[in-house]
């Protein structure tokens, strides 16, 4: 081989590792960019809000969220209906004092599956 032959080679291999990141970053998986309530974060109850809004459109139909109560029991989050196509939102109601953790898995509009969770504090006013 040439050297000439192996710099064109070098070249091409580059360009193609270059497309194949690039179409990589593209077919992202949803990534959370904010939340309420906000990681670690301690809100008033006994009611909370819920909203989590992520950086691609995702499925809300085929989405969860479930809370973890500090007992170590599970709640499904019913999902609103309306809103943004890239956030999920819900309500928790009677929470007593206590630690708790949001766990999310939703569906982004590239067809793969992402899961997170999201402790908070709960205080009564």
């Amino acid at each position: 081989m040439r050297p000439s032959q192996g710099v064109l080679l070098v070249v091409c291999l580059s360009a193609v590792v270059a497309m194949f990141l690039m179409a990589h970053s593209v077919m992202a998986h949803a990534i959370l960019l904010e939340s309420s309530p906000s990681i670690n974060s301690t809100v008033a109850g006994p009611d909370i809000l819920i909203k989590l809004r992520f950086n691609v459109r995702i499925d809300a139909t085929r989405s969860r969220l479930t809370l973890l109560k500090p007992d170590a029991s599970t709640q499904s989050l019913t999902i609103a209906k309306e809103g943004p196509a890239d956030a999920l939102a819900s309500q928790a109601q009677g929470l007593p004092r206590g630690e708790y953790r949001i766990r999310w898995q939703v569906l982004a509009s590239d067809g793969h599956i992402t899961r997170g969770e999201i402790p908070f504090q709960v205080t009564q006013p």
